[in-house]
């Protein structure tokens, strides 16, 4: 019997007791692997890959007509190509034209057989922005990213414990080697990312117990690796739920969600628990990945405040407890798409609020994505389309239109402006008069003291007779 198991090859004989060593060899039936050499002859694979990339979108393809495209003369089309296709990223080139003939969204084609990148010597990052002073030749810390500290890769290391470094303290050397120029400084920390360095640095934002180098305080921490996206998230949400906060003067709250998979679903919640008890609310899907969870989220939005629960000890409590108590609006963008798409099309046709923003992605065709070629390149094939009451078909290669058009633009960004969440606060602000939250005004309580006519009869009890002495 051969067994495939972790990955190793073993021959056993199903008549005898297998033993437990993993040696090689006859005796034991491991099988070493390493060993197997194959000659691939890359253009008879490519071949091979092309005719079951065009057979997988024939057999998956949400619908078995193609959408009345000739797949056939397709496949015939793009096959002289193959004969002039001299790279791997060549192939790839052909795939994604001759799959973008089916001229619909989530028509993908990645990974595969590429040549090795060179090697990447990634920069360690500390989360946050410096400017170099080169008199004093150091890096002066100008900002740093508040993120998650309970996240890996997801804060400032300079804001970690034992280290506390603030805004205006200066960087003097990286592992005992000194800072010439801006440059030199992230010289210094290529090859370092997700490793320890040590920082020579001057506190002058703020004082520390640690004991005093020479020249400044040494500290040891651990960069940041890939990107600093993780905290740069969460410092943009939670500039985002302050700035409303205060621009609605406590009375509007503020969800993003990143995307409708696992982690947008945490995010919702992580955030639409406490913004619930503002008496309106902003949801934001504006850059939103797709996924899977859109349906329930519209479900949580759509609740109603139908009354109050009444407490004497523990005041007033909405029914439903996390429902919102007044308007809801929601902002949208073209980077919103597939299941954010659905979302902000939804969210119209639910009447749940006006969206603002812009025309979102258009991709509303699902996928598996559970098929590989040869080489382990992954295609995906369109197979879950999204039919609505409204447009029927029509979200797909075009999207959904906002009821109220806002630009977002470069100038914008620079200037720290957001005018989509202004005009957003600005719609709240006209619901919120036009339909102000519901309050308890009882018109009566409950009165359960007796009637004033009720004649309260005398009900004489029978006297008890004594005890027989048997008893």
């Amino acid at each position: 019997m051969l067994i495939y198991a972790s990955r190793s090859l073993r021959l056993i004989d199903v008549r005898s007791r297998p033993s437990n060593d993993n040696k090689v060899g006859r005796k034991d039936g491991w099988i070493d692997s390493t060993r197997l050499r194959l000659r691939i002859d890359p253009l008879a694979e490519w071949r091979q890959m092309y005719r079951e990339a065009w057979v997988l979108q024939r057999e998956h393809f949400w619908r078995s007509d193609m959408n009345k495209i000739e797949w056939t003369k397709v496949y015939t089309r793009y096959w002289p190509l193959l004969e002039r296709v001299k790279t791997r990223a060549e192939l790839s080139d052909l795939l994604w034209e001759m799959q973008g003939e089916l001229g619909t969204s989530h028509c993908y084609e990645f990974g595969g057989d590429y040549v090795k990148s060179p090697p990447y010597y990634a920069v360690g990052y500390l989360g946050g922005e410096f400017s170099f002073d080169a008199r004093k030749k150091m890096m002066k810390i100008t900002r740093l990213f508040k993120g998650d500290s309970w996240i890996k890769n997801g804060s400032s290391p300079l804001t970690a414990a034992g280290v506390s470094l603030k805004v205006g303290d200066e960087i003097y050397a990286v592992n005992k080697q000194e800072i010439s120029s801006y440059g030199s400084f992230f010289e210094l920390l290529e090859n370092k990312a997700g490793h320890k360095v040590e920082l020579k640095v001057k506190r002058v934002a703020s004082s520390s117990r640690k004991a005093k180098t020479k020249d400044g305080f040494d500290y040891v921490i651990v960069t940041v690796a890939r990107s600093h996206g993780v905290a740069l998230y969460r410092e943009w949400v939670e500039s985002n739920k302050e700035y409303v906060h205060k621009k609605s003067a406590g009375r509007v709250g503020y969800v993003h969600i990143p995307d409708m998979g696992p982690y947008g679903y945490a995010e919702f919640y992580r955030h639409y628990i406490a913004e619930s008890r503002f008496d309106a609310l902003i949801v934001d899907v504006r850059y939103n990945g797709g996924g899977h969870v859109s349906q329930h989220l519209l479900k949580v939005l759509a609740q109603r405040v139908l009354g109050f629960d009444v407490a004497r000890y523990h005041g007033l409590t909405k029914y439903p407890n996390y429902a919102i108590n007044g308007p809801i609006v929601a902002l949208t963008n073209e980077m919103a798409g597939s299941d954010g798409d659905i979302f902000s099309h939804s969210f119209k046709m639910m009447k749940l609020g006006p969206l603002i923003g812009k025309r979102t992605w258009g991709g509303v065709i699902g996928i598996n994505g559970q098929y590989s070629l040869r080489d382990g390149t992954i295609t995906t094939q369109p197979e879950f389309s999204t039919w609505f009451q409204d447009v029927e078909w029509n979200v797909e290669n075009y999207g959904t239109d906002p009821d109220i058009e806002v630009d977002y633009t470069p100038e914008d960004y620079r200037q720290g402006s957001d005018p989509q969440l202004d005009r957003a606060l600005l719609e709240i602000e006209k619901a919120l008069k036009k339909a102000p939250p519901l309050k308890l005004e009882a018109s009566y309580y409950p009165d359960l003291s007796l009637p004033n006519e009720l004649v309260l009869k005398k009900i004489e009890t029978p006297t008890k007779k004594k005890a027989s002495k048997r008893g």
